[in-house]
């Protein structure tokens, strides 16, 4: 994918949260909100400590079945000249470790200092990468 312009990187990289959508192999959707950095390339999110049904995630299965996914990040505001989304569509993948891993993991305790108290670890544990294929965007145009 060729470079996106440095207003929608930096459109990704401020905000807080985003919204993950991903099926499962035979096409039913969930999304759910999710907390992530982006290095530039990718976003990065950590399947974290808070309390979760024990084992993997859907999302996490539904990566495994089928990596195609969709973010949604947007930004609403009562003055409606202040509407912005972006939708990056993609491929997801699963870290559990390695360069990759530990780098997200710096990213992610930068970005939330939540994170430092739940025991993230740049040795292990769960990560979702999304590269982006294609990215869409909208904001108020007057």
């Amino acid at each position: 994918m060729s470079a996106l312009p440095a207003d929608v990187c930096e459109f990704i990289a401020s905000a807080r949260l985003g919204r993950l959508a991903t099926a499962d192999g035979a096409g039913q959707p969930l999304v759910v909100p999710f907390c992530y950095a982006w290095d530039g390339e990718a976003l990065v999110s950590a399947v974290d400590d808070k309390p979760k049904r024990a084992g993997d995630l859907k999302r996490v299965r539904n990566i495994r079945e089928n990596p195609k996914v969709s973010v949604v990040i947007d930004h609403y505001d009562e003055d409606w000249r202040r509407l912005r989304w972006v939708i990056i569509q993609g491929l997801a993948e699963i870290l559990t470790a390695g360069r990759d891993f530990a780098a997200g993991i710096d990213l992610l305790l930068s970005k939330y200092p939540q994170y430092r108290g739940m025991g993230l670890s740049r040795d292990k544990g769960t990560m979702i990468r999304v590269r982006p294929g294609k990215v869409l965007q909208w904001r108020y145009a007057s």
